[in-house]
């Protein structure tokens, strides 16, 4: 019964958020993400502590302003996520215009595969599914929604544009296919990995858990890291999804410190984009919470 007042409370929500016009439904999203972190006091307390690690120069009013940017962000994917219906190829130059085109089909004409890096920026699911509009479709990893109604209706959505998912835990085979045939691949690398996927690499100036998936499929695959990276832009009111060139791979004797210094390169990446947009990234999740072998815990909590 639970799990399908879940299903039936997401349904219903974006039913209506994507009924209503496109400024209602942002609006609606922004009310809602609001609610949710006022409430949500343990997503509060890991945004606040997260900007104070990341920027402790700045001062209260500031770190506040960013928050409150993020809030908005949020907000803005919901209503953005229940529009997908409404979006095709002629209109998304309306919501998502590109740039740095010219990046990603260099990497892509090399024929080996593109590795699509990215993160939790602005309404980051917006960003693939305008790129497939665009003539670009490509595979996403995903985990899972507990809710198996919740997650096959959120699918659903995602690919309507020509996306296809790969589950997270069953990943290395069905994206070596998709490399092995010249396909693109998105992934988030963004979030704190559990130790046994990961390599500890500066982010921020701290130690982070952050997968090595991405560096071990690219060292073995010599599929292209593309950066892309969406951001909300207040002058022209729309979101542009920016490719940035491949990272160039560091290739040694020794895979394992090749893995280390290519994760370390992906992040400085990431790490760039969130500080030149800092109130455009997700600062509810514990970046730092996975600590190095005899490290002390950073979060209070």
């Amino acid at each position: 019964m639970r799990e399908w007042l879940e299903y039936a409370g997401a349904w219903i929500g974006i039913k209506a958020l994507g009924i209503v016009p496109r400024p209602a439904a942002r609006f609606a999203g922004v009310c809602f993400a609001t609610l949710a972190f006022m409430v949500r006091t343990p997503l509060r307390r890991a945004a606040q502590f997260n900007v104070r690690l990341a920027f402790p120069d700045w001062n209260d009013a500031r770190r506040k302003e960013v928050i409150r940017g993020m809030i908005r962000q949020v907000g803005w994917m919901a209503g953005e996520f229940a529009q997908f219906p409404k979006y095709t190829r002629e209109n998304i130059k309306h919501i998502v215009t590109i740039e740095g085109e010219e990046h990603f089909e260099c990497a892509r004409a090399r024929g080996k595969g593109v590795l699509f890096l990215t993160g939790h920026m602005s309404a980051w699911e917006l960003a693939p599914f305008a790129h497939a509009l665009y003539g670009h479709p490509l595979h996403f990893l995903v985990r899972p929604v507990a809710n198996r109604r919740v997650d096959a209706l959120v699918d659903s959505y995602r690919c309507l544009s020509g996306n296809a998912p790969i589950e997270k835990n069953r990943a290395a085979r069905a994206i070596l296919k998709v490399l092995g045939e010249g396909g693109t691949v998105g992934i988030l690398a963004d979030h704190n990995t559990a130790v046994e996927e990961s390599v500890f690499v500066d982010f921020f100036g701290i130690l982070a858990s952050t997968t090595s998936g991405l560096a071990r499929l690219a060292l073995r695959t010599d599929a292209a890291v593309v950066p892309g990276f969406l951001r909300w832009d207040a002058a022209s009111q729309k979101y542009i999804l920016g490719f940035a060139p491949a990272v160039e791979l560091s290739r040694s004797d020794d895979e394992e410190s090749d893995v280390v210094e290519n994760t370390a390169r992906f992040t400085k990446v990431i790490e760039h984009f969130v500080r030149a947009h800092p109130d455009q990234w997700l600062w509810v999740h514990k970046r730092w919470k996975t600590r190095p072998p005899g490290g002390k815990p950073i979060y209070p909590s």
